[in-house]
């Protein structure tokens, strides 16, 4: 008898291990430079998180998880994806004491049952990043930043990054309805699967491959449309953010993303180098996940990407591994600074530098304290008076000393002290 590997699985053998560990070298250097730490949950849960946390009627809830009843008679599943896992293990072991804003990461694999094909397995490989307890647009202007700045740094040229809101429940239960009269009239020519959605969450039926359903959703009403006030200024932050970021984005009405606990900002990035399977990456906002899964209301933004099709649309590997020992905080003062902040730190990421903000605008003493506290070596500090001189205020944290430079001559004040 021959023994194979599982459908859908796959062996990396030596000759390929060292693509693959430099890569996973890098995505943890670019993480961790923006001051995430690691986090590594079981390879299974209760299968109650997924029902609950994905939803039941989901595609990975309701065909693609590998399940099973061990013999205490508990009800157990591979993960199929990490998010809801992060946030068990957050409430679980009270991480939101310990810190306001709690900035995870992981690298780790995922099981799902899904059709093998380019790109998809069903034991597969991600990363992903979490940033928990801001509700600020700028925080998700970072978190899709970090998304795209770290697959240019791996040499991937052909993407793009779509972006679009989905708002609060209140406003997509108006959408939910009027989505659903738009369709009626066409309830009898949708699939079996489409005709399902339409009852349990119409949303869902954007995700649909069918050609049919396709061009019928073209003359859908969109979301954006009915955003309350509050979701739409948030959405136009988060573009105004990633334009002073230079993160480019195509506004895209339709993507909507396929699991339950996504509210406002959902992302999507792809390549044209992977064909039909073609995302690469994907993520937004969830700040009714952690509640939902019984801990305290607590906004949440993060994003997942497949390494194997991070592999696949990469030419090839010339890693710079750009690690800076010592850590710089940003400290911003007042809504004007905040753009101009996000620039800097922008500018930071893409020159190597080990550069933290705030994005819950505390004060400048809790700023200062957390500057302290993650053990950073400088702080620079942007103010109105800052802003209007086009200068900021570097202090270093070792020996007191502050002195004012250019706004312009950040990088290279910085890189001179090394």
């Amino acid at each position: 008898m021959e023994f194979r590997s599982i459908k859908g699985t796959y062996d990396v053998l030596p000759n390929d291990a060292d693509r693959w560990q430099r890569v996973e070298t890098h995505v943890r250097g670019f993480i961790t430079r923006a001051g995430y730490s690691e986090i590594r949950t079981p390879a299974f849960e209760k299968t109650e998180l997924f029902t609950l946390s994905v939803g039941e009627d989901s595609d990975v809830v309701s065909k693609e998880m590998y399940s099973w009843t061990d013999q205490g008679g508990t009800d157990l599943t591979l993960k199929p994806e990490y998010t809801a896992s992060v946030m068990r293990s957050y409430i679980q072991h009270n991480l939101g004491a310990q810190s306001p804003l709690t900035k995870l990461y992981y690298l780790d694999n995922l099981f799902r049952r899904e059709r093998p094909q380019k790109g998809r397995y069903r034991q597969f490989r991600q990363y992903g990043i979490e940033a928990i307890g801001s509700p600020h647009p700028e925080q998700d202007a970072e978190i899709i930043a970090i998304a795209y700045e770290l697959l240019i740094e791996l040499g991937i040229k052909d993407i793009t990054l779509k972006l679009n809101s989905i708002g609060s429940p209140e406003c997509r239960n108006e959408y939910r309805q009027a989505l659903k009269d738009f369709l009626q009239p066409h309830l009898d020519k949708l699939s079996e699967i489409s005709r399902k959605r339409f009852d349990s969450n119409p949303l869902r039926i954007f995700d649909t491959k069918i050609d049919f359903e396709i061009a019928l959703l073209q003359d859908a009403p969109t979301i954006t449309s009915f955003l309350t006030p509050d979701d739409a200024n948030h959405f136009n932050e988060v573009q105004t953010y990633l334009e002073v970021l230079g993160v480019p984005f195509t506004l895209d009405t339709a993507l909507v993303r396929g699991l339950d606990y996504y509210t406002r900002t959902t992302f999507e990035i792809i390549s044209g180098n992977l064909g039909a399977q073609d995302a690469l990456c994907g993520g937004g906002r969830y700040d009714k996940l952690v509640e939902t899964l019984g801990g305290k209301p607590t906004p949440a933004v993060g994003f997942a990407a497949g390494l194997e099709r991070i592999l696949i649309a990469m030419n090839e590997v010339d890693i710079d591994q750009k690690i800076q020992a010592d850590k710089i905080y940003l400290i911003g003062l007042g809504d004007a600074v905040r753009p101009t902040m996000l620039k800097i730190l922008g500018e930071a990421r893409k020159a190597g530098l080990n550069m933290e903000f705030d994005s819950l605008r505390r004060s400048v003493k809790s700023q200062m304290r957390e500057a302290n506290k993650i053990g950073a070596s400088l702080a620079i500090i942007l103010g109105d008076k800052e802003l209007k001189d086009k200068s900021v205020q570097i202090k270093d944290l070792k020996n007191g000393q502050q002195e004012s430079i250019s706004i312009d001559s950040i990088i290279s004040y910085i890189q001179g002290l090394n």
